[in-house]
């Protein structure tokens, strides 16, 4: 076959129609190659230039008529229109069938064989068949086999996936072959490597042998020597499951080997896997030594377990497990963990959490009901101090045991269930231990807005309540001596009546309510003379809530704004219902803020009912962007006049007898994207002083910089300060080191950061919390190491140091400081995240 210029050579075999055509053809198709590089992403358009180009080759040669397909007729819809279809070729993924008809276009400096049988190309060979590019210095094509040879500077990129090396057997229908000595780069899992061979087993699996691999990026112009890298026998990539098998496996970092297995799994994705996740170890000042290997079952794509069973050098063995499950009708997790014979106490200790939420079949006119488990018990009193690491609600003091059927229907809403609660308590800090409610049953209804002609906007809720509580905590003595904890039922029914009327700039809302209740109590209660076991009450409530809405263009700083001027007017009036000596089950004081002020009951809960008669008057002005609606800033004040003392009161409390309630100021400021402060203040005007106060300040210049500051004062009580901080040290030494890289990218390799969070007592003069340390970002991995010292009692604080080494996209190794850091310094970023996968396009050729 003579030779041609590369400029006009192209060959296209593989299609039904090419391998009708003569043996030996020679044309001259540069542009059949434009048209050809449009088949990955404008079909239409390669039907059109395919059809009109190959009617040109077809007028130029004789011998190139045979391959030029018809020219499509023109559709009704126009003249010169096409008529296209949709061709299942041009799909990313092909079955094996198609591909074996996919197009194979070969291009060379010098080119020779026949198109039916075998083709040499010599000088900047190239191969392209649907979704692979292949290059080398010397290719032979076999047809009948339909095997590609490469051999020397050989490049294949599938996919982005790309491997060069000096020679590459493939047989293009399965997509098997060999590679030797390969260098490669995984797009989607970000991987390198090298190997003394590569096997191609199919599409979606390729096995490496004598290999490295790693997520360090390779330099084209040395060699590679990057900081961490796993080294295997062998390493089985398989895309269809997205994870990587090595055997014979050490882990090497910065020229040292840390780890070694027999057999490694690792993720190429996020896909879940089973298999054993990465060790984490802690060094804790209770628990010693804590190491843990956990191991992940992927049960289905809907239930998954794990086992992390975790050693401590001064303790034992603690065997924790959870499962996961999520069905279409329900869904929960249970968390168990056992320790035999801990030797911190001396005794057996375990835990166990389930949460579990149920939509149960429908009953009649009642809907869907459904049903909630909250289930959590532990061993002793002094889990939640031994274990404060668990990760679930366990580590709390006050555990939840809850059962509760719901159900609606319209307009109403039933609930029934059963509440205990499990106290752990500390005799150092005791804690006053809630009731258990056992059972509870209500059912509650609410109207939309309703009403008559020129009076439309009425709104009624009505809500009914009988509960049993039950306690077997120490005497509380309420008024009149008598005690305030005796177990009973109590029945409830609250009835509200409301209105709104509301303009532009103004509104009014009345309301009316109505709260009953009656006791049915083990033992009598009441004052000498007129004790009773089923006391009552009934209070009324009125209440009307008004105010304006104001605004008008201003400027401030140079700054266009739209301000807002809003008054505020709240009126309650509750008479007085002796209920001193009642038991209180659920009644607790509202903490005193802008919230509470505005409300008619300073207590939350139904078993207290202030005889409260006062206005309240606040206002707040609001600094608007004209154009978005952004609020830039805020702030508020209010103040409480009480119209006569408060007499109802929780057991332990006196009567509240002054007149002017203490006043409240807040204020919130986020004039630029780098600043922000919010502060509230209570000041007693009798006394002249502050009663509480709440300052915090936020610098944020950019991605993982940010520095917080809050003070907090409570007289007679605490004084504490509270820094948190994520900064780039490089920022410091040498100034500002430029932006993100994107998502989850951190700022590039070789930064220094440092992160933390203090917390300081004035009352006490001692810090209180304290968490500090350093990362580093090499690139393809990071360093972390933090020291955690966090109070559990005024006694006993726990310390720990966490270190940790994770490899970008590989794995981690170590204590995990990220969750710590994250839920204790706001606004802290991770320096690596799940971002979406790149695209091959990132790539193509």
């Amino acid at each position: 076959m003579p030779l041609l210029p590369r400029s006009a050579q192209l060959l296209t075999l593989g299609s039904p129609v090419q391998r009708a055509a003569p043996a030996s053809v020679r044309l001259r198709l540069s542009a059949l190659a434009r048209a050809s590089l449009l088949a990955c992403c404008a079909p239409a358009l390669l039907a059109q230039a395919h059809a009109q180009d190959a009617a040109q080759a077809a007028a130029a040669t004789p011998a190139a008529a045979a391959l030029a397909p018809a020219a499509p007729k023109p559709s009704a819809a126009g003249a010169g229109a096409v008529a296209l279809t949709l061709s299942e070729r041009l799909q990313e993924a092909l079955p094996a069938a198609a591909l074996s008809e996919a197009a194979l276009l070969l291009s060379a400096e010098r080119m020779s064989g026949q198109a039916g049988h075998e083709v040499q190309l010599e000088g900047q060979a190239e191969l392209r068949r649907h979704d692979l590019v292949l290059r080398a210095d010397t290719l032979r094509y076999e047809a009948a086999t339909g095997t590609a040879h490469a051999q020397g500077q050989v490049r294949i990129n599938r996919l982005g996936d790309v491997f060069e090396g000096p020679a590459l057997t493939l047989q293009l229908d399965t997509r098997q072959g060999q590679f030797e000595s390969p260098k490669f780069s995984l797009l989607r899992h970000g991987g390198y490597g090298e190997a003394s061979r590569v096997d191609f087993e199919g599409p979606g699996r390729t096995v490496a042998h004598q290999v490295r691999y790693s997520t360090c990026p390779r330099p084209r112009t040395a060699d590679w020597e990057p900081d961490w890298y796993l080294s295997a026998n062998r390493i089985v990539f398989d895309q269809q499951t997205d994870t990587g098998t090595a055997t014979g496996a050490v882990l090497n970092f910065k020229g040292l080997p840390i780890l070694a297995a027999p057999w490694i799994s690792f993720p190429l994705s996020d896909r879940r896997k089973s298999g054993f996740l990465a060790p984490t170890f802690n060094l804790d000042n209770i628990s010693g030594l804590e190491l843990t290997l956990p191991y992940y079952f992927n049960l289905a794509p809907n239930r998954d377990a794990t086992l992390f069973p975790t050693l401590m050098s001064e303790r034992g063995i603690d065997w924790a497990g959870e499962f996961r499950y999520l069905e279409p009708r329900y869904a929960g997790q249970v968390r168990a963990a056992f320790m035999p014979d801990d030797r911190l106490r001396d005794a057996d200790r375990w835990g166990v959490s389930l949460q579990h939420q149920h939509a149960l079949p429908a009953l009649g006119g009642l809907g869907a009901p459904s049903l909630r488990l909250d289930l959590n018990r532990v061993s002793d009193d002094n889990y939640w101090r031994d274990f404060p690491r668990t990760g679930t609600s366990l580590t709390s003091r006050l555990l939840r045991n809850d059962i509760e059927l719901l159900a609606n229907r319209g307009n109403w809403a039933l609930r029934a269930g059963a509440y205990t609660w499990q106290t752990l308590q500390d005799r150092d800090a005791p804690i006053e231990a809630p009731y258990d409610r056992l059972p509870s049953l209500s059912a509650s209804y609410r109207s939309g807005p309703f009403g008559w002609a020129g009076s439309a906007g009425w709104s009624v809720s009505l809500l009914t309540d009988v509960t049993q509580f039950r306690t077997d905590r120490q005497p509380l003595i309420g008024a009149f001596n008598q005690r305030t904890d005796v177990n009973g039922t109590r029945w409830l029914g609250v009835l509200n009546v409301d209105k709104t009327w509301q303009t532009p700039g103004a509104y009014l809302r009345p309301a009316l309510q109505l709260h009953a209740r009656q006791y049915q109590l083990e033992q009598a209660v009441g004052p000498l003379g007129a004790r009773e076991r089923n006391p009552s009450v009934l209070v009324p409530t009125v209440s009307v809530d008004t105010g304006l809405v104001l605004e008008r263009d201003a400027v401030y700083f140079g700054r266009a704004v739209l301000q807002t001027l809003e008054p505020r007017l709240f009126v309650a009036h509750t008479p007085y219902r002796r209920q001193g000596y009642l038991p209180v089950y659920d009644s607790s004081a509202f903490d005193f803020n802008l919230n509470s002020i505005f409300s008619a009951n300073p207590f939350g809960g139904h078993d207290r009912i202030a005889d409260l008669s006062a206005v309240t008057l606040g206002a707040t002005t609001r600094l608007l962007d004209p154009a978005t609606g952004a609020e830039w800033a805020n702030l508020s004040v209010a103040q409480r006049l009480r119209l006569r003392d408060q007499e109802v009161v929780l057991p332990g409390q006196q009567a509240i007898r002054e007149e002017l309630s203490d006043v409240l100021f807040a204020a919130n400021l986020n004039w630029s994207p780098q600043w922000a402060f919010n502060g509230t203040l209570q000041y007693n005007p009798e006394l002249g002083q502050t009663e509480r106060t709440t300052l915090a300040a936020r610098y944020s210049p950019g991605d993982f910089r940010v520095f917080n500051v809050a003070y907090r004062l409570q007289r007679d009580t605490s004084e504490q300060i509270d820094f948190g901080w994520q900064w780039p040290l490089s920022d410091l030494l040498r100034g500002p080191s430029g932006a993100a890289l994107g998502p989850g990218r951190g700022l590039g390799p070789g930064h220094w950061f440092s992160v933390g969070r203090v917390n300081y007592s004035f009352t006490e003069r001692r810090i209180v919390d304290l968490i500090a340390g350093f990362e580093y970002d090499a690139g393809c991995w990071i360093a972390r190491i933090v020291v955690e010292r966090l109070q559990q009692s005024r006694t006993q604080a726990n310390q720990r140091i966490l270190f940790q080494l994770e490899f970008a996209g590989f794995s981690r190794l170590g204590s995990n400081p990220l969750q710590v850091l994250r839920d204790h310094i706001p606004r802290y970023q991770f320096l690596r995240e799940e971002i979406n996968p790149p695209s091959r396009f990132q790539r193509h050729e």
